[in-house]
């Protein structure tokens, strides 16, 4: 049987992370609000968990993407399918990731989806051609690394 996974991204502001890579991916950020309202009311989590993100409550440390074709629980909004997940640490990050994502556009894409996503608060690392393939290693607001591929 398959395993369903989703990818989680250790950083310093979720919503932030989210808002980029939602944009990067054609994603859409995950609104919690209803989950946090019902949880709110009986009283199983407080206010001290919580933060205002686009005019609605949302969870402080933690922000998701997910595919906006692909199943979702309309009491989370918690996608059912493909997910990225930005959840908060104490520690900054040190050193190159050791997974990341490859963003496949199209050979004669890598130019022009590298200019929209540095004018989202990427920056542009490296470019590299091996053999057919070529691709432009970036990295998001806080510096993780992924690149942009043919």
């Amino acid at each position: 049987m398959a395993v369903h996974f989703k990818i989680n991204i250790d950083c310093a502001d979720p919503h932030l992370l989210a808002a980029f890579w939602a944009e990067a991916m054609g994603y859409r950020v995950e609104d919690h609000s209803k989950l946090i309202e019902g949880l709110l009311a009986n009283e199983i989590i407080t206010e001290d968990l919580l933060t205002e993100v686009d005019g609605h409550r949302a969870w402080k440390t933690l922000a998701a993407i997910r595919n906006p074709d692909d199943p979702f629980d309309p009491d989370s909004d918690a996608g059912k399918g493909m997910r990225v997940l930005f959840q908060t640490v104490p520690e900054p990050k040190t050193v190159k990731n050791r997974v990341h994502l490859d963003l496949h556009v199209g050979l004669d894409k890598i130019e022009s989806e590298s200019e929209r996503l540095e004018g989202l608060g990427g920056k542009r690392l490296a470019r590299h051609e091996e053999g057919p393939s070529s691709w432009i290693v970036m990295a998001d607001p806080e510096g993780n690394e992924f690149c942009v591929h043919s």
